[in-house]
């Protein structure tokens, strides 16, 4: 039988997943912020079915276990319980502006967001260019015209920023419309209706790629790099060493390193599935270094038992004098292995966790090259560091 939880477990548990109280339905979902949220899982008329029960420790363990006995005696006699609670949401007096209704729907979306960090990004734009124009108006009351007044000002200079405003604004209406709080056609929506009155995001949105540094720089960038004994430096040269995103370094813990390999839970990549990295020899050294100089927290890179913050390394090189972004090291090793090596496109891609856009292909891909990358990323780093007996072009 499933072991039941406790509070001492839960107040302590932060690695992300899911932990079921028993047999019961009732679990607890940490999230890679270390927020945990109950949820209660269910079969209703054969489809499976999550309920958010609240967040904890405002909805203690027993409160938990009372909400969820609660939704299984309502199964039990025929009742959805989720359908049943937007039906008393309905029939409640509502507060039906906008921000109000915004911000309590980015609440109930946060559990399935990958990091604290988006919602943040959700609730920030809103606040910058839609709440001080429809922030006080009903939901019933918001038309096209409402939301061309916040998108004209931000369409052809921040186009990107402009269209995920857009995006988030058709999503809280919908909602709106789900919860009968609206009805007819959403203003907000792009297809049919505002690509009638607005150019083409594509055709006015100036590309701009992360500034990189060409890879026949990267020996020297390197051999300044490790002239800096810090953290933060020590977490750049291992993104790069791995082509890494920042996120996935940053949120490195040591309990993911195996040997030479290192997997990256799902949470923390942003195709949401897990990720292995075979490490080098210099890799699994500069992890050694790390953990010298902060033994006791879970996190490879750390500061006061923290997580680097996401702006030390590119604030690192800009000190060294370099106009380049964290992320262009990732079109470096790119371009590195497409010019100088022979290896197939698909292991640098693999290498990089980009997802196999060809479905057919994707579909009869079932490893992930661990091997053949292995010794890609011992080349790449035997380039970085400028080893001479290296040849690259070789591996087919």
């Amino acid at each position: 039988m499933a072991s039941q939880l406790t509070y001492v477990f839960i107040s302590k548990e932060i690695k992300p997943g899911r932990y079921f109280d028993g047999r019961s339905g009732l679990h607890l979902l940490v999230r890679s912020n270390q927020s945990k949220y109950w949820v209660y899982r269910f079969q209703y008329q054969g489809k499976r079915q999550d309920m958010g029960l609240g967040v904890f420790p405002r909805v203690s363990l027993s409160d938990a276990r009372r909400l969820a006995a609660e939704a299984r005696l309502q199964i039990g006699n025929g009742i959805n319980p989720i359908k049943l609670r937007q039906e008393k949401s309905r029939k409640a007096e509502p507060v039906t502006d906008f921000k109000t209704f915004a911000t309590d729907f980015i609440s109930m979306k946060q559990p399935e967001w990958k990091n604290e960090k988006h919602a943040k990004q959700w609730l920030s734009t809103l606040e910058q260019y839609v709440f001080p124009l429809v922030g006080k108006k009903q939901l019933n009351q918001i038309g096209t015209e409402d939301i061309l007044a916040i998108l004209k000002p931000i369409w052809t200079t921040k186009t990107e920023t402009a269209s995920r405003v857009r995006g988030r604004v058709e999503r809280v209406l919908a909602a709106a419309t789900t919860r009968g709080f609206r009805s007819g056609v959403n203003p907000a929506i792009w297809r049919g209706h505002l690509d009638t009155l607005l150019p083409q995001p594509k055709k006015v949105r100036r590309v701009i790629n992360h500034p990189a540094l060409p890879f026949e720089n990267l020996p020297a960038f390197i051999k300044e790099l490790k002239k800096r004994n810090c953290m933060a430096a020590l977490a750049l040269e291992f993104t790069i060493l791995t082509a890494a995103r920042t996120g996935e370094v940053i949120g490195a813990r040591r309990s993911e390193i195996n040997g030479d390999v290192w997997t990256v839970p799902p949470e923390r990549m942003k195709a949401g599935k897990i990720h292995r990295v075979p490490l080098c020899k210099r890799t699994l050294e500069i992890i050694e270094e790390a953990t010298k100089l902060s033994k006791k927290s879970e996190y490879i890179f750390t500061i006061n038992d923290k997580p680097l913050s996401n702006m030390a390394m590119l604030t690192l090189v800009k000190r060294i004098g370099y106009k380049v972004t964290v992320h262009g090291f990732r079109s470096a090793f790119r371009d590195w292995a497409a010019e100088l090596t022979s290896y197939s496109g698909e292991a640098a891609e693999m290498a990089l966790a980009h997802t196999i856009k060809n479905k057919a292909e994707a579909a009869y891909r079932r490893g992930d090259m661990l091997a053949v990358r292995k010794q890609l990323m011992n080349d790449w780093a035997s380039y970085c560091f400028n080893v001479p007996k290296v040849k690259h072009l070789r591996v087919a």
